[in-house]
């Protein structure tokens, strides 16, 4: 009776070990949370102003997503946390800078209006 208790003792030694091993080499869980928070970004960048002052970096974190849509749709879930980590940031980027490029052009016209101011003035007072 010993001997078939040594026996059965490597056994169940194998037998844990690679449902232990099995289990680390799981599949990662879907990000959902990851990838709903780069929809989310995607959509608050997608304005008239993002399209009209950044539209590169908008269809970078648009395409990005779509990719992270694709491997989560294949359960590449590493992958699609990836790509939605990488839409999320470009999707700021995006929004950052078409802000950047309207403060610009705002700049420039206060600018603008202030020389036409002053050129009016100067007229003015050489009358």
């Amino acid at each position: 009776m010993n001997a078939n208790k040594l026996i059965h003792v490597p056994t169940a030694i194998l037998a844990v070990t690679a449902i232990a091993w099995l289990g680390a080499c799981a599949s990662t869980p879907a990000p959902k949370t990851e990838m709903a928070v780069a929809e989310a970004a995607v959509k608050n960048a997608t304005t008239t102003n993002t399209s009209e002052n950044a539209p590169l970096e908008l269809q970078k974190a648009t395409a990005k997503l779509a990719s992270a849509q694709q491997a989560m749709a294949k359960k590449d879930y590493e992958r699609a946390r990836e790509l939605a980590q990488q839409a999320q940031v470009d999707a700021q980027v995006a929004e950052l800078h078409a802000q950047s490029v309207r403060s610009r052009k705002a700049a420039q016209e206060s600018q603008d209006a202030a020389r036409v101011l002053d050129e009016e003035l100067s007229r003015k007072t050489t009358r």
